[in-house]
C-alpha cells in the first residue's frame, strides 16, 4: 500500500516493526487489524509524502507542481520526461518529516500498480533458509541461559526446596528470589542438568474438574448473560414452527501450539534495558518490563525479531518478565526459552465453551425462531446473520479476564477468538434444521439469507465446488458452512470420507470463498486462507487438552496432535475482490469454518450429528455405534 501510494518499487520500502524506540505506539498484532486499521493510515501518509517530494521537485526543477508526475521513485515533468529528479536526490540523505493532515487524496483503484497484484513474501527466502532471527537465535557476549523451576500443577505451592545439588556444577549460578528459582549457565544443557538436581516439594491442590466434566462446571459457574442481538418475539416464532430443535454444542480447551516456544533475551544495563522477545505486543511488554524492574519505560527498548507463530498466545509476556528479573539479579544478559512442556503448561488456552441453541423452522423451510446462549466463547461470531424475524443471542462470559473460578488455568484469545466455537454451533444447527425439513443445505441457507455479501460468497464457493442439490444425509460426505470475522465474509464446502470401523475422518477437498473487500495482496490472502483451513483441521479433528484440576497431561505433540501434511485435503480458494471497498481482515476468517464444515460433512456421509469438538475417531465411532444401536 505504501509503495503504491508513494510510487516506488515494493522492495524499496523497508518496514520497521516492533522496535519500541523507532515505531509509534501501537496495541500489538492481533484481531486481523493490521491491514484494515493501519492500511488507511499508511496510504494517507504515503500520499502526503509523495506530495512533499513533488513540491521539492517543483523547487529543484522549476516546474509547476501540477505538471509533475512520479514513477518508480522519480519525479518528472509530464510535458518533458527528460526533466526529472529521483527521490534520493531530493532527500539528499536527510530525514524529511511532516505531520500528515489527511488533505491529500489517495489513489483511485484504477490507478493501482502494486495494490491487488499477487506478490510472494519478501522475507520468505530468509525464513526457509534459516537466516531469519528469532528471539532464541540472538546471542550476546557473556549471556547466560536460564532454566527455571516449575510447579507440576497449576495452583501448586512450593513447600520446600534444596538447591545445593545444583551448585555442584561448575559455573552454575543459582538464583532464588521470592517465587523465582532458576539455574543460569553459559551452556543451556548444563543449566538443564543442574536444574534437574534441585529437590523441590509442592502441595497438590485438589479439584474435581477435568476435561470431561468441565462443561457442567462452566454452566454452573457462568456469569449472567449479556444480550448481543435480538428482535421479534421468540414465543411467537416457536408457534409458527413445524420443528423445534434444541441442541447443546461443546468445545474443549485448545493450545496455541506455535512452532516457536516463548523466548526472550534481556540485557539490563544502567542506561538501557534491551529486549529481544517473541511477543505480539511489544509496547505492552515494554511497560511490563519497566514496571517489574522499577525503571522508566523510556529506558526499555524492545528490538525487532521474527515471531514464529502467535495466534493470540504471545500476548502474555511471562517469559520476558522472567528474563528481565534474572538479568537484573545476575548482572548478565539472560535468555529464557521455554521448552515444549513449559509452552503447554503456561499456555493461555482457548477456553472450553458451551453453546445452547433452540430454534424453530416452518414447513416451508423458513427459520422462525432462534434462541442462542453462548457460555465462555464470547461475542465474536455469536450473533447470527440469517434473516430470522424472532431471535435472541445472549453471551455468558468472554472466556478470559476475571473468570478464574470457571477455568482451572489461564485462558486467552486463540485465532479468531471464540468464533470457531460459535460458528460450529450455528452452522451445525442450521444444517440440522435443513435436514429436518428435507431441504438441500445450500438452498436452505440461501432461502434464509438477505445479506448480499453472504449470498455471494456461498454461491461462489458452490460454483467452484460444483455443488449439486440434495438433502442431507446424502451419503456423499459434503458439508457447508459460512460465517463472518473481522469484517470478512467466508464460506466453505468440504468433502470427507469416513472409516466406519474406526471413526477416522479424512478430509479430501475444501473449497473456500472469501470476501475481504479490497484484497491488497491476493497471494498473501490465499496463503492465509490455506493456513487457516490447515490449522482448522486440528481443532476440528484432533486438538483436545487433557487435564485434571491444575494438572496438564499434554506436554508435546506426541499426544497433542496438530495437523500433519498427510492429513491435508486439496484446498481451493476463491477471493471475491472488490477494489472499491475498504480492506478487511484476512488472517483469521477462514479458520472459523472448519469445525462446522467437517461436522456437516460427517452428517451428510453417515447421518450422525457431532455435537462436540474435536471430532476424534473415538467420538465419531461412538456416534456411529449409537446410531446402529
Amino acid at each position: 500500500m505504501l509503495a503504491d501510494e508513494l510510487d516506488v518499487e515494493l522492495w524499496n520500502v523497508e518496514m520497521v516493526m516492533g522496535d519500541t524506540e523507532l515505531c509509534p505506539w501501537d496495541m500489538g498484532t492481533f484481531g486481523s487489524m493490521t491491514t484494515r486499521v493501519f492500511g488507511p493510515a499508511l496510504r494517507s501518509a504515503a500520499a502526503e509524502a509523495r506530495m512533499v517530494l513533488i513540491e521539492l521537485a517543483s523547487e529543484k526543477l522549476h516546474v509547476p507542481v501540477e505538471r509533475l508526475e512520479t514513477e518508480n521513485g522519480v519525479a518528472f515533468d509530464g510535458n518533458n520526461t527528460s526533466t526529472r529528479i529521483s527521490y534520493a536526490q531530493l532527500a539528499e540523505g536527510k530525514k524529511i518529516a511532516r505531520h500528515a493532515n489527511g488533505n491529500v487524496k489517495v489513489k483511485d483503484p484504477s490507478q493501482f500498480k502494486i495494490i491487488a497484484t499477487p506478490v510472494t513474501r519478501l522475507d520468505g527466502v530468509e525464513k526457509v533458509t534459516g537466516r531469519a532471527k528469532y528471539a532464541g537465535d540472538v546471542r550476546l557476549p557473556e549471556m547466560l541461559y536460564a532454566k527455571i523451576l516449575r510447579p507440576p500443577f497449576h495452583g501448586a505451592k512450593l513447600l520446600s526446596v534444596d538447591v545445593s545439588p545444583a551448585k555442584k556444577y561448575s559455573g552454575v549460578l543459582v538464583v532464588q528470589e521470592k517465587d523465582l528459582i532458576a539455574v543460569l549457565h553459559t551452556q543451556p544443557d548444563v543449566a538443564e542438568a543442574a536444574l534437574g538436581e534441585i529437590r523441590a516439594e509442592f502441595d497438590k491442590p485438589t479439584s474435581p474438574v477435568d476435561s470431561e466434566n468441565i462443561f457442567d462446571h462452566l454452566l454452573k459457574t457462568a456469569p449472567e448473560g449479556k444480550s448481543v442481538a435480538g428482535d421479534g418475539d421468540l414465543r411467537k416464532g416457536e408457534t409458527e414452527a413445524k420443528e423445534i430443535l434444541e441442541l447443546t454444542y461443546l468445545d474443549g480447551y485448545k493450545a496455541h501450539a506455535a512452532m516457536e516456544t516463548h523466548a526472550a533475551l534481556v540485557d539490563v544495563k544502567p542506561e538501557k534495558v534491551s529486549v529481544w522477545a517473541s511477543t505480539q505486543n511489544p509496547f505492552t511488554a515494554k511497560e511490563e518490563v519497566a514496571k517489574e524492574l522499577g525503571v522508566s519505560p523510556d529506558r526499555v527498548r524492545l528490538l525487532p525479531v521474527f515471531v514464529g507463530g502467535g495466534f493470540g498466545g504471545k500476548t502474555h509476556n511471562t517469559q520476558i518478565v522472567e528474563a528481565a528479573r534474572l538479568s537484573k539479579l545476575s548482572g548478565k544478559p539472560v535468555q529464557v526459552s521455554w521448552n515444549r512442556r513449559e509452552e503447554f503448561f503456561y499456555d493461555a488456552f482457548r477456553p472450553a465453551a458451551v453453546v445452547k441453541l433452540r430454534s424453530g423452522v416452518s414447513a416451508s423451510g423458513k427459520i422462525t425462531s432462534w434462541d442462542c446462549h453462548v457460555y465462555f466463547a464470547g461475542e465474536r461470531g455469536a450473533a447470527q446473520f440469517y434473516a430470522i424475524p424472532n431471535h435472541s443471542t445472549v453471551v455468558h462470559g468472554s472466556g478470559w479476564g476475571g473468570e478464574e473460578e470457571s477455568h482451572p488455568f489461564i485462558t486467552g484469545p486463540w485465532r479468531a477468538p471464540g468464533n470457531s466455537t460459535n460458528t460450529f454451533a450455528r452452522e451445525s444447527q442450521i444444517d440440522q434444521m435443513a435436514a429436518s425439513v428435507g431441504a438441500d443445505p445450500l438452498e436452505f441457507r440461501l432461502d434464509n439469507l438477505s445479506d448480499k455479501r453472504m449470498i455471494r460468497v456461498l454461491q461462489s464457493a458452490a460454483e467452484k465446488f460444483g455443488w449439486k442439490p440434495a438433502p442431507s444425509p446424502s451419503g456423499r460426505g459434503f458439508g457447508i458452512a459460512c460465517g463472518t470475522d473481522a469484517g470478512t465474509y467466508v464460506a466453505a464446502i468440504a468433502e470427507i470420507s469416513l472409516d466406519r470401523s474406526t471413526g477416522n475422518v479424512s478430509v479430501k477437498r475444501v473449497v473456500c470463498a472469501q470476501d475481504m473487500g479490497l484484497s491488497v495482496n491476493p497471494e498473501g490472502a490465499a496463503i492465509q486462507m490455506e493456513g487457516c483451513l490447515t490449522m482448522g483441521l486440528g481443532y476440528a479433528l484432533r486438538e483436545d487438552l487433557h487435564f485434571h484440576g491444575g494438572e496438564i497431561f499434554d506436554h508435546n505433540f506426541d499426544v497433542y496432535e496438530i495437523p500433519r501434511f498427510s492429513w491435508l485435503p486439496k484446498i481451493e480458494t476463491v477471493i471475491i475482490d472488490d477494489k472499491s471497498a475498504d480492506p478487511h481482515g484476512g488472517g483469521e476468517p477462514a479458520i472459523i469454518l472448519m469445525g462446522a464444515v467437517i461436522a456437516n460433512a460427517i452428517h451428510d456421509f453417515a447421518g450422525i450429528r457431532m455435537l462436540r469438538l474435536p471430532m476424534i475417531p473415538e467420538r465419531v465411532k461412538q456416534a456411529l455405534d449409537q446410531k446402529k444401536g
